[in-house]
């Protein structure tokens, strides 16, 4: 049975893909760029570092990345996270892993203060062993680093962890950090996408994958 377990949190733990994928549209057009919310939303997983160069040029993103980034990060604070819900079962789930001796972390492509936000939005703030955010990494999702940090915090092989999340890019960092990954549904991106990216298991979401731990690779 693995020993930790780490977690996605954007379109994993809270339903926030849509929202951030509205922000990055906004913020693209705002500074001139023709990005539809479709293209932004398909890249949403990823940070900042790797988002941007989907979409500018290295000039353009030297000129104009860090600005248009700060623009979108203050466009979905104030417009897009009063709306941000979590997914149901998620405090449940965590809870059930935690009580059979599950270490926990959090490992997501938002920034600190951002992340804080979001575990005391699902009321799970209390029950993870260790959080990372991109601060803690030097590149995002689908880069290995966050799973890295998370199983050094967590001071666990990677053979003993699962990463859990919603988008290929999750997927991806994981296997490349050598993590086994199971995949949510919950964040919109299609069941192909996620089992091609090395997903050895789909959920629809955190409800999904409570009602069938015992069947699951936690076996609880």
């Amino acid at each position: 049975m693995p020993k930790s377990a780490i977690f996605d949190v954007d379109g994993t733990l809270i339903d926030s893909v849509d929202l951030h994928a509205l922000a990055w549209h906004e913020a693209f057009v705002h500074f001139g760029y023709n990005v539809t919310f479709e293209q932004a939303r398909s890249q949403i997983g990823k940070g900042g570092d790797n988002l941007l160069p989907e979409f500018l040029t290295p000039q353009q993103v030297d000129e104009c990345g860090p600005a248009l980034e700060d623009w979108r990060g203050k466009r979905f604070k104030s417009a897009y996270l009063p709306f941000v819900r979590p997914f149901s079962a998620v405090p449940a789930l965590l809870q059930r892993l935690r009580a059979n001796g599950i270490k926990l972390a959090a490992a997501s492509s938002a920034k600190k203060d951002e992340l804080d936000v979001y575990l005391q939005i699902a009321k799970v703030a209390d029950l993870f062993d260790a959080t990372v955010s991109s601060e803690d990494v030097q590149t995002s999702k689908p880069a290995p680093d966050a799973f890295k940090v998370a199983i050094h915090k967590l001071g666990v092989p990677p053979s003993e962890a699962i990463a859990i999340g919603d988008s290929p890019y999750d997927a991806q960092g994981a296997t490349r950090a050598g993590l086994r990954a199971l995949g949510f549904l919950s964040g919109g991106f299609a069941e192909e996408a996620l089992c091609e990216a090395g997903c050895t298991a789909i959920y629809t979401g955190p409800s999904g994958l409570l009602a069938c731990l015992r069947t699951s690779v936690f076996g609880l």
